[in-house]
Parts: C-alpha cells; structure tokens; sequence
C-alpha cells in the first residue's frame, strides 16, 4: 500500500503502478505470447512467484486536488513504458520508483525509496493565484516495516514508518530542500479472490510536514498577501490523515487493471487556519492499464 501526502504522481504511481509491483499476484512468464484468457489455474501457479524483471506499457487518469487541503482538482494521466526489477537488495518499479532492501526478514523489513510527486500551476488554482507554482517534488528516505502475517500467506497486515526528505524542482534546475514528511501507516492487502486474479488493498495513516515543508503548502508571505488571503506564518505539525482503497484485476495473462481513490481528511492540522488550507476533505481517484510485454522466466519471492 501507498499514499503520497500532495497532489500526485505519486497516487498515480500508486494506483497505477504499485500495485502491479508490490503484493500483487504476478501473471506466468513467456517472452513471445500475447495476452490470452487464462483458466482458473493459473491463478494459482502465479502465487508460486514474481517475475525478476518485467518490461512494458502503462496508463491511467485521474482525478487529484491541488495539495492536501486545497478545495480544487484537477485531471492527471500517465502513459508511458515501465520497467520493474525485483532483485533481493534493489528493487526498481516495486513498490516505488527505486527502492533499496537493507533488512528484510519474514517479520521486519528496512527500505530507502525514492518517489515523485506532480507540479501544480497556481494560476489554475483560486486559493493559490499569483503565487508560485508547486513544482515537482521528489522524496526519499528510509521506511521501516512490521509484518504482521507470514510471506507465504495470500493476505498482507503491516504497519510501516516511513521518513522522507522532500526536494523540490522545476527540471533540471533550481532544486530546492523542502523539509521532510513522516508517515505512520496501517495497510492491508488481500490476493485470496479468483484464484489470485482479484486483489484489495487498503492502507490509512496520518501525515506529519516538519523541516519547512508545511511553510511550502500553507505560508502566504507578505508581497503574495491580499483581500480574503492574509499574510500566515505556516507551523509544522500534523497535515492530515490519508485512507486508500484499491483494487487491481487481471483479466488476461499480461493485462491488469486498477482503480483506487484516496480520502485526505485535515481537519485539526497544523495549519487549518491557513487561507490556503480550504478544504476539510480531499477524494483523489483513478483507474488505469498496465501490459506487460516481456517478462523473464526466472521467479523470485515477493
């Protein structure tokens, strides 16, 4: 399971991809065929093990607000080649757009993960009109997770940590250290429908913004100050808590789909008193495609 705490690339990564890469039942690897309708076994013999590495196409859209709290979406979509490799230290597309396995037992694993998250315009967004732009934020740092139930088992309870540095940049230039989030989380997945075709995930937990990354979202300073949006001095703190829900079907051998939406609540934040902080409740939704194209022969545990 996955949340992103902003408008995001990373719920579309989420949505989208991760759950093709992290705990979802893999499909039976061949390098030549093309997707084919399976039978109820092989739902089964894909419970035996992942692909290494997999190469092929995705795309979805969606639905996303602005920034936590903003009172405005607006649409997002990604088509583009992925790539996943699952090897026992690094980790590429799995779980994460680059994620490294220090410790990984049957109950504690230790990760650094690297992800990204969507600019946003401010002159599309009321709250936000004349300020800067939100540029595209990339974070990374350590998540510690407890496993609650065996690998061996078709459903998955952790509960996780995460600590993340977040850089913000217009690309290639001008990077900038935002501050850093942390995510407590409680996820749970569940791959026992359709003999491994079907799965649900859900995953809640709070979002704390500390470092300067609150000022970022919530701060008007005074040349940005006007009549209903008053010069505030963000404090860091809590953001929010974030609920997820998604599901992903493999109807076709090499064809899975996914759908997810994710309810932001921040009532109570830090900076609920923020003219830029309009909105108790967020819903980001979507629903996407992924093909696989070429997949290796060789299995690895997930």
């Amino acid at each position: 399971m996955c949340a992103r705490p902003w408008r995001s690339l990373g719920f579309v990564l989420c949505v989208f991809v991760t759950p093709v890469m992290a705990g979802e039942p893999p499909e039976r690897a061949s390098q030549t065929h093309i997707p084919q309708v399976e039978d109820a076994n092989e739902g089964t013999e894909a419970r035996r093990g992942e692909p290494l590495w997999e190469v092929g196409v995705i795309g979805g859209g969606g639905t996303l607000p602005d920034y936590p709290a903003a009172d405005q979406n607006h649409a997002r979509g990604l088509a583009l080649p992925y790539a996943v490799y699952r090897g026992p230290v690094l980790r590429v597309g799995d779980g994460g757009i680059i994620r490294g396995k220090f410790v990984d037992t049957r109950l504690i694993e230790l990760n650094l993960a690297l992800d990204a998250s969507f600019p946003a315009d401010s002159e599309d967004n009321d709250a936000r009109e004349g300020m800067p732009d939100l540029d595209t934020l990339l974070e990374a740092g350590p998540r510690l997770i407890l496993k609650f139930l065996p690998p061996e088992s078709d459903q998955e309870l952790n509960a996780s940590i995460a600590v993340r540095a977040v850089l913000s940049t217009d690309l290639p230039i001008n990077w900038r250290y935002q501050g850093f989030v942390i995510n407590p989380r409680l996820s749970y997945g569940d791959e026992r429908f359709h003999a491994g075709r079907l799965r649900l995930g859900a995953s809640i937990g709070p979002l704390f913004g500390f470092g300067g990354l609150n000022r970022y979202f919530y701060e008007v300073q005074p040349q940005f100050a006007r009549p209903g949006r008053p010069e505030y001095d963000a404090d860091g703190g809590y953001i929010g808590t974030e609920l997820s829900l998604s599901a992903s079907w493999l109807p076709f051998s090499r064809v899975r789909l996914f759908s997810g939406i994710q309810l932001g609540y921040f009532n109570w934040s830090a900076n609920e008193d923020s003219p830029l902080h309009r909105a108790d409740l967020n819903l980001a939704a979507g629903a996407g495609l992924r093909l696989a194209i070429f997949q290796s022969e060789r299995r690895v545990r997930r």
